[in-house]
C-alpha cells in the first residue's frame, strides 16, 4: 500500500474534522450527486422503501444507515491515515461485497468524483487544489484496496 505525505494527511485530517461530528448530511449529498452522475446505480438499493427515485431512496431509513456505512468507512480511513495498510484486511472484504451485490470497479471512481463533490459543496473556499489532490490520494489507496478484494471474490466465484 501507498503511503501519504505528512501533508496530505494533514489536510484530510483538518478537512474531515471541520465536517463536524455528524456526517451524514455530508453522504446525503455525496450520494445525492452519486445518483446524478450515474442515476443507474440507484438500482442496486433494493430495501423495503421503494428506490425508484433519487428522493425516495436518499429519505429511506435503510439508506440512510448506508450512507451512515459509508461515511464510517471514511472516517476509519481518515482515522488510519498513518497505518492505512491496517485497513488491508477489511478494504478487501468491502471490495468483495460490492462485487457480490453487483458494483461494477468502474463505479468506484464515480464515487470519488461524488466524494470530492461533497467536500467542495461543504468545505467552500477551504476546498483547495492540493487539498483535492491529498483525498485523491487517500481516495485511490482505498479504492484500489477494495478493487483488489472485487477482484478475488470474481475469482473465487469463477471457480
Amino acid at each position: 500500500m501507498e503511503e501519504l505525505s505528512v501533508k496530505d494527511k494533514e489536510l484530510i485530517r483538518d478537512s474531515w474534522e471541520s465536517l463536524g461530528k455528524n456526517k451524514v448530511p455530508h453522504g446525503v449529498i455525496m450520494f445525492t450527486r452519486l445518483f446524478e452522475l450515474d442515476p443507474e446505480l440507484l438500482g442496486l438499493f433494493n430495501y423495503s422503501a421503494n428506490c425508484g427515485s433519487k428522493q425516495d431512496c436518499l429519505s429511506s431509513p435503510e439508506f440512510l444507515d448506508h450512507v451512515t456505512k459509508v461515511m464510517l468507512v471514511l472516517d476509519a480511513a481518515v482515522s488510519h491515515l498513518d497505518d492505512l495498510h491496517s485497513l488491508e484486511e477489511f478494504l478487501l472484504n468491502l471490495g468483495k461485497k460490492h462485487q457480490a451485490v453487483g458494483v461494477s470497479t468502474q463505479s468506484f471512481a464515480v464515487v470519488g468524483e461524488a466524494l470530492l463533490f461533497m467536500l467542495q459543496c461543504s468545505l467552500g473556499q477551504a476546498y483547495t487544489a492540493p487539498l483535492r489532490q491529498a483525498w485523491l490520494n487517500m481516495y485511490s489507496i482505498v479504492v484500489a484496496a477494495m478493487s483488489r478484494g472485487w477482484a478475488k471474490n470474481g475469482e473465487d466465484k469463477a471457480d
